[in-house]
């Protein structure tokens, strides 16, 4: 397992190609908040054993907010009437994807919920290319193919392991 998470660590590094390119603060801003991502879900898996989805996703809403304001203080910007509109609309599909996670995670290991959402990966480049023009370049592919690779590795591995605790031994059944 840490194998592959390193692997999947060196998959990051192979998209971002630090220092042979400048490293943007978006970037890093995205790999710092990776464990954040990582304790958010480790704590929605556990509440998810006695809290409803609507309760965990009120939750992360409020606290998400309340930690995300000071920064959005710092860089406020009116926006307009239709800018309000957009964000509402990412604001009901970001509540919605919650909603779902949080009930996938009540119903199944979060060992075999995590690799889904590295189908973002996808999506985020399918979206990046069609709305926004930009290039897929073979690093962000072959990065994205060793995240992918990593991940189901784990999620095979997990399978396995939880297969074979729960397969009774040939004498076991006769």
């Amino acid at each position: 397992r840490i194998i592959a998470v390193i692997a999947a660590f060196v998959g990051a590094m192979i998209i971002l190609r630090p220092g042979l390119h400048e490293i943007s603060m978006g970037q890093m801003a995205q790999v710092l908040s990776a464990p954040l991502f990582a304790i958010s879900y480790l704590i929605a898996k556990s509440l998810s054993k006695d809290e409803s989805p609507t309760v965990i996703v009120g939750m992360l809403s409020l606290f998400v907010t309340i930690g995300l304001a000071p920064f959005a203080y710092a860089v406020w910007q009116t926006p307009t009437l239709t800018e309000v509109m957009w964000l509402g609309l990412v604001a009901v599909f970001a509540t919605a994807g919650h909603f779902t996670m949080t009930k996938a995670l009540h119903a199944a290991p979060l060992m075999v919920t995590q690799p889904v959402t590295f189908l973002q990966l996808v999506w985020a480049t399918i979206l990046g290319a069609v709305m926004f023009g930009e290039a897929v370049d073979f690093w962000v592919l072959l990065g994205g193919g060793v995240i992918i690779a990593a991940v189901s590795f784990i999620s095979y591995r997990e399978w396995v392991v939880t297969k074979r605790s729960k397969t009774p031994a040939v004498m076991a059944i006769k």
